[in-house]
């Protein structure tokens, strides 16, 4: 079910599956919303899951919060609306973008994480390489140039081989980077360039980990995810054969397995 609520001044837009199964969290990547999860979430309700997913600050229609949208701002956000919903403890699950704000949930909140899954995400801080092409888009988004981006960074998150039969995805998904409020993007950009290194978070987390790699992935390349799964020997760490940066939308019900079967084991 699709609600408003406000955690503490907040306007959140969120979804809800309800019932008394166990609790998952979803939190979209960059330029995303939380209509980007419908298909994943109804696989995973099915499964006996209750699925709680949100517009993130900036994202969708929850409103922008600040010039800045740290992510332990938006840690605090969805801490907040776990409270309203009366859930304790979740398994918390971050795409990209939601991977960093599901790290620092994890490190402001550990008592009510369940267990952590970053999909297609990573705990490493940006590379100073990374910082300028986010001042880049920060500096197209402000010429008014938005289009640019739609054009090109929807469909890069697809493995070269699933772009065409998942083309109406990336259309719905250029569609979401218009829609996107410009200041939104920009408080984003600037508080994943902000943001900080959660290697050692993560190898303190007295909490099941789990790490979903695509091997296609543009975005995350295989060896770099191979290098940050040899950082971190606590997680398990799962591959998608067939997936870009995208996998839950790429191979849906594998990704949906790869989740029960983690959780199951928690």
């Amino acid at each position: 079910m699709e609600k408003f609520v406000m955690t503490g001044k907040t306007a959140l837009h969120y979804k809800d599956s309800e019932g008394d199964g166990r609790p998952v969290l979803l939190l979209h990547g960059y330029m995303e919303s939380f209509d980007v999860w419908d298909d994943f979430s109804e696989i995973l309700a099915k499964k006996g899951y209750r699925v709680v997913s949100l517009d993130l600050p900036g994202h969708g229609i929850s409103e922008i919060l600040d010039e800045v949208h740290t992510m332990d701002l938006l840690a605090g956000v969805c801490d907040g609306l776990l409270v309203k919903l009366g859930i304790e403890q979740a398994d918390i699950v971050g795409h990209s973008m939601g991977g960093y704000v599901a790290q620092a949930f994890a490190k402001n909140c550990p008592d009510k994480v369940r267990s952590l899954t970053l999909f297609s995400s990573t705990p490493d801080p940006d590379t100073d390489e990374k910082k300028q092409n986010r001042e880049r888009e920060i500096e197209i988004i402000r010429s008014g140039r938005k289009e640019m981006l739609s054009g090109i960074l929807p469909g890069k998150g697809f493995a070269p081989e699933n772009r065409k039969k998942l083309a109406d995805t990336i259309d719905e998904l250029a569609l979401q980077v218009m829609l996107t409020e410009d200041e939104g993007i920009i408080a984003l950009l600037k508080g994943m360039m902000a943001r900080e290194d959660m290697n050692g978070m993560l190898k303190e987390l007295d909490k099941p980990q789990l790490f979903v790699f695509g091997c296609k992935d543009e975005y995350i390349p295989k060896e770099v995810a191979e290098k940050i799964a040899e950082n971190n020997p606590q997680t398990t760490v799962r591959w998608l054969e067939n997936s870009g940066h995208n996998g839950f939308l790429e191979q849906p019900e594998e990704s949906a397995d790869i989740l029960n079967e983690f959780f199951q084991g928690c």
